[in-house]
C-alpha cells in the first residue's frame, strides 16, 4: 500500500537525483560535450577542441572525465604511441539525448521573444543632444 509518506520520500529522492546530475549537466561545456557526441560516433579530444572554440584544454578534460564518472562519456585508449584515445556516449547518454531534444522542443516552443537595445542608437542619441 502506498501513502503519502511514501510517495514524499520518492518525489524527494527523486529530486535529489535531478540535482544530482544536474551538478554535472549544467556545468558550462558538458552539454555542448553531448550534443557532439550525439552527432558524431565517436571523437578525438582535439577533434573536441576544433569544435568547441573558446574551450581550453584542462576544461575539456575536466569535463570529460566528469561525464565519464557519470557514466555518460566512454573513454577508450588505444595501447600505442602516441596514445590515441577516443570518447563516444554510452547507452545511457544516448537515452538522456532523446530527453534533451524533447527539452530543446520544449524551449523553443515557449521561447519569450528578447527585449533588446540598440547601443548604437541610443549611444548616438546622447550624444547628439
Amino acid at each position: 500500500m502506498v501513502n503519502k509518506y511514501s510517495v514524499a520520500r520518492a518525489t524527494e529522492e527523486e529530486a535529489g537525483e535531478v540535482v544530482s546530475i544536474w551538478e554535472v549537466l549544467g556545468r558550462r561545456w558538458s552539454l555542448l560535450i553531448l550534443k557532439n557526441l550525439c552527432t558524431t560516433k565517436v571523437i578525438r579530444f582535439n577533434e573536441f577542441k576544433k569544435l568547441l572554440s573558446g574551450i581550453s584544454s584542462t576544461v575539456l578534460a575536466d569535463r570529460l572525465l566528469e561525464l565519464v564518472r557519470e557514466g555518460l562519456v566512454s573513454k577508450k585508449i588505444y595501447p600505442q604511441i602516441p596514445p590515441k584515445v577516443e570518447y563516444s556516449l554510452t547507452i545511457r547518454a544516448k537515452e538522456l539525448g532523446v530527453i534533451l531534444r524533447e527539452l530543446g522542443k520544449w524551449a523553443s516552443r515557449w521561447k519569450v521573444p528578447r527585449i533588446t537595445t540598440n547601443t548604437k542608437t541610443t549611444s548616438t542619441a546622447r550624444s547628439a543632444s
